[in-house]
């Protein structure tokens, strides 16, 4: 035998896995090959053109039984370990997997191989290489186990402040009356019976179905957080089908369907609750019930924006709708719009914000081409249904509706998210979205620049601007403000409480400000941000706001290297898309050549918004993380695509209609492999708990596992906490809980407030994205936590639950507020 081969094995089985191995290794090296040198040329790393050669050449050498094919293997691997530690952004489990495991797959493989052989290498040889191999095999059964546990956790204890000398006083109310429980929007519940240590004793203790539509076109996603008054509760279906339950058996006191039908963004976050009982802007004559015999009713109102753009309100005890509202109980919210297309161009997706005896209300419009319906925002008499007043920033000085053959201005700045009021203040916080068209702004208007992705703070009984705060400027990246403002005291810098309105942002940003000025309390800085490579005709800041007082969540630049994959192969694919694509950092000019846009319009946060434990000063938000590849097309280009007017991105292959300037069309999809895994290191999606003393991340989790979504979309109906992309909203307790369910899998989780640590989850039939919302029943004095369990945004498992848990009766309580 010739002295560089290796002796011929005593099993032919042997020669068979020479093979298999030798034609792995030449597909995987010349891909790496092909693909390797794409990157290369695109100025990317050289590793995985390198790695083609290597192992290509290994193939070659196990083919033809070289001795050297071991050495090659060796060389390979250590190689390859080296580069995973010195390319990695940020080093851990996540960002090492893709870069290693295939590679010590394959290593593991040569050296069995090289062990099967009875030359050139001694017996003492043969065991140490299928020793280390199955060292190395033990290993990648540790990573894959670790797959398992949660791995990108933040932990910084020494973030929180002290806890105050005196108990801090809440003056929360008993009833769930508004969007996030109550007028300030923190979603924070007072109660104290379920704590971090019997959490895990909850269970179902009703459960609702609400008959929603599962089938056919324009659906929608269940994003409702019921309201609870007293004893019932109300709740609403995306296509506003409104019910009265009874609170501690979940059966259904009355029903009313209002027929409503929509073909765009189909969803009711939830319903107003108006009392005139209780109405202290009315006068005691005001509020007297009529005296000739009138049978009484709608003195209590349920309050709803439907998806078809009207207004209505039923009585809160019967459902029946309150004949002296608008017409027979309905308000038309169309007329003067402008094109609304019966309601697919223009409605209201949030909740009617109750003042005293005024609603405001305003409203999602389609931004794709300019003469798009008004993003007029109004305030009705919620006893009568007549306009009070109406802020159209096209139009300021009229405050009330324009001529009856004129409309309010068309395309500006609209209203999606759910405003704010501040009864002492006299003020509600409108977040603002942009005037339509979206991607590009060479022709907007001094109206669409200043209130564009803005914070306004408006005058509740007259409609008149008092102040604004702009989040971005000339926002040509689809950063609508999608939060309900946050009205909660914080100091500043010289130490001075302030009444403050904290703003959520999909960029990642956190902003702020005096609610009663618009003035920042925490540092905001103007930095420069890259104008270049810009759009035809466009004009873009030169300086965006950044929120550097305090944390930014999910929003670390980009680069080739934290490019991820479930393989060394797609992870390979996701870089060389990066490289192809225009990535200048945060504000990367939209433009004709593929640029990514990082966060993106998805967020960052989104609009289920934030919840905020008083009693401990903590902030608890939830973000996703999921790039966008973005491309301007042209109008002559645009007539070789398939149009798609969807108004959630992710129709692959399509673009949505983009009329502006010279263009037609803007090509969306998310950066993803071909495993439509997204290309940024995990987690996607997390919960984070700011100390809202300090300013500081006291905590960040990965939320949700790929059980129920997985690559290709199919279920792996394994519980892996990857950190999956968000929605809905948190619900924190003054027991120290934080409720969520807005994940990818189909779970309501409990995390204990001050160290992120979960404490509880239950299986839901379905995905949910509501908020949890969390009460205590008047006539049992127990506590429930409830969720509306109707399926993912895009998950083919629909439903129609409401679930109540409680604790069993008999089980330990800490309940304080007994």
């Amino acid at each position: 035998m010739v002295e560089t081969e290796i002796g011929k094995s005593k099993f032919g089985a042997i020669d068979v896995f020479r093979v298999l191995f030798s034609l792995i290794n030449i597909i995987i090296g010349l891909y790496l090959l092909k693909g390797g040198f794409t990157l290369l040329s695109l100025g990317g790393s050289s590793y995985y053109f390198l790695a083609g050669i290597a192992y290509t050449a290994i193939a070659v050498l196990y083919f033809l039984k070289n001795r050297y094919a071991l050495l090659l293997s060796v060389i390979t691997f250590v190689a390859t370990f080296i580069w995973a530690l010195g390319d990695t952004p940020e080093f851990g489990y996540w960002a090492l997997l893709p870069r290693l495991v295939v590679p010590a797959i394959l290593f593991t493989l040569s050296l069995w191989l090289s062990a099967a052989y009875s030359a050139p290498y001694s017996l003492g040889q043969r065991k140490g290489m299928a020793g280390v191999g199955f060292g190395i095999l033990g290993c990648l059964v540790i990573t894959l186990v670790e797959a398992f546990s949660p791995h990108g956790e933040i932990h910084n204890p020494d973030a929180l402040a002290p806890p105050p000398a005196t108990p801090v006083a809440t003056n929360a109310p008993d009833d769930w009356e508004f969007f996030a429980r109550d007028p300030n929007g923190t979603r924070f519940v007072q109660y104290t019976q379920i704590t971090p240590q019997n959490v895990n004793k909850l269970q179902v203790a009703w459960i609702y179905r609400t008959g929603r539509r599962l089938k056919g076109s324009g659906i929608g996603v269940d994003e409702n957080t019921p309201s609870q008054i007293g004893n019932v509760l109300y709740s609403c279906t995306p296509e506003d089908i409104v019910t009265a339950i009874d609170a501690d058996t979940g059966k259904s006191l009355w029903r009313y369907d209002a027929k409503a039908r929509t073909a765009e963004h189909v969803s009711c976050r939830g319903v107003g609750y108006y009392d005139i009982d209780k109405d202290a802007s009315l006068s005691a004559e005001e509020k007297a019930p009529p005296t000739d015999g009138t049978p009484v009713s709608c003195r209590q109102r349920i309050l709803v924006e439907t998806v078809d753009a009207r207004f209505m309100a039923l009585d809160a005890h019967t459902g029946v709708p309150c004949e002296g509202f608008g017409e027979h109980g309905f308000v038309d919210l169309k007329p003067q719009m402008g094109p609304t297309e019966n309601s697919k161009r223009y409605h209201p997706t949030a909740i009617p914000v109750v003042m005293g005896h005024v609603a405001v209300i305003g409203g999602w419009v389609r931004d794709i081409v300019h003469g798009e319906p008004s993003g007029v925002v109004r305030a009705y008499d919620v006893r009568t249904g007549a306009l009070v007043w109406a802020w159209d920033v096209g139009d300021p000085d009229n405050t009330g509706a324009p001529p009856a053959d004129k409309t309010y201005t068309l395309e500006t700045p609209n209203v999606w998210a759910v405003p704010t009021y501040d009864k002492e203040l006299n003020l509600v916080y409108l977040p603002t979205g942009n005037g339509p068209p979206d991607y590009w702004g060479g022709d907007r208007d001094a109206v669409k620049e200043k209130f564009g992705a803005a914070i306004v703070a408006v005058d509740a009984s007259t409609g008149k601007t008092k102040w604004v705060f702009q989040t971005v400027h000339h926002d040509v990246w689809d950063y609508d403000l999608p939060s309900q403002p946050v009205l909660h005291d914080m100091t500043n810098a010289k130490g001075e409480t302030i009444p403050a309105l904290i703003q959520t942002t999909k960029t990642g940003n956190i902003f702020v400000v005096d609610r009663r000025t618009g003035e920042p309390v925490t540092d905001v800085v103007e930095h420069p941000v890259a104008t270049t490579p810009d759009a035809q005709g466009e004009h873009l800041s030169k300086t965006q706001p950044f929120s550097v007082g305090m944390p930014t969540i999910g929003a670390d630049p980009l680069t080739e290297q934290s490019m991820w994959g479930v393989s060394t192969f797609d992870q390979l694919g996701c870089r060389i898309k990066f490289k192809q694509s225009v990535y200048t950092g945060p504000f990367t000019p939209p433009g004709e050549k593929p640029y990514i846009e990082w966060p993106s319009l998805l967020g960052g946060m989104n609009w289920g918004g934030v919840a905020i434990d008083e009693t401990r000063g903590l902030m608890f938000v939830n973000d996703m993380r999921m790039p966008l590849q973005m491309t301007l097309v042209t109008k002559e280009n645009a007539k070789k695509y398939k149009i798609s007017t969807d108004e959630v991105p992710g129709f692959m292959g399509t673009i949505r209609p983009q009329v502006a300037g010279p263009y037609g069309g803007v090509k969306i999809d998310i950066l993803q492999s071909a495993l439509q895994v997204p290309c940024n290191t995990p987690p996607f999606g997390t919960m984070s708990a700011i100390d809202l003393r300090t300013k500081k991340l006291v905590w960040q989790v990965p939320l949700g596992t790929v059980q129920d979504t997985g690559p290709m979309g199919i279920k792996t109906h394994m519980p892996v906490p990857l950190g999956m992309p968000t929605l809905g909203g948190p619900t924190a307790t003054a027991s120290g809980l934080v409720f969520f369910a807005g994940t990818q899998d189909y779970y309501l989780r409990a995390l204990d407030a001050t160290t992120g640590k979960q404490v509880w989850k239950e299986r839901l039939p379905v995905g949910a994205v509501a908020a949890p919302l969390i009460y205590k029943s008047p006539k049992t004095g127990k506590e429930y936590v409830v969720i509306s369990a109707g399926g993912m945004a895009h998950s083919p498992d629909i439903g129609d639950y409401i679930i109540a848990y409680s604790l069993p009766e008999g089980a330990s309580t800490g309940d304080a507020s007994k």
